[in-house]
């Protein structure tokens, strides 16, 4: 019987995918390719071979990195699918890379860096410009990114 010491390691990571069949998943869905959180790109289905099951390939954009991946996997197999989750924040402000975001519900964080690229650049531009903007977070799998900004109606 197992040690009563091996479910100390268990954690809510578990609840971060649920299983959904592979012809199931869609374009622009989501789905864990090399455990990674990616975005359907691109999906194929070959033909049922003389050996049984039609064969899913998939290619997917990893949503935190942009990095590609692929996959090829039987029709009725279970794939994972992560819970993604988007939310809007208010920006606050910007200190030292961190971002101060506050929620619908007045509650703020600052443990969220500024991400680098385009995104990273046009929340500091719009923040030092004095721009009232919303930052749009994307979190997966324990990771979250901030994918997205627009200038908010509410002053």
């Amino acid at each position: 019987m197992a040690d009563e010491g091996d479910f100390e390691r268990v954690d809510a990571g578990a609840s971060s995918t649920y299983p959904q069949q592979c012809s199931a998943l869609r374009k622009n869905g989501h789905v864990m390719l090399k455990n990674r959180p990616c975005k359907i790109v691109e999906m194929s289905t070959s033909k049922t071979g003389k050996h049984g099951h039609a064969k899913v390939h998939l290619v997917g954009i990893d949503i935190f990195t942009g990095k590609k991946y692929e996959d090829v996997c039987p029709s009725t197999h279970n794939m994972d699918v992560p819970n993604v989750n988007r939310q809007d924040y208010q920006l606050v402000d910007i200190d030292d890379s961190y971002m101060s975001l506050m929620d619908d519900g007045g509650d703020t964080r600052d443990d969220l860096k500024v991400p680098e690229g385009d995104v990273g650049k046009d929340i500091t531009t719009r923040f030092d410009q004095g721009d009232s903007i919303m930052v749009t977070v994307l979190k997966a799998c324990g990771e979250e990114l901030a994918i997205a900004v627009k200038t908010s109606t509410e002053k």
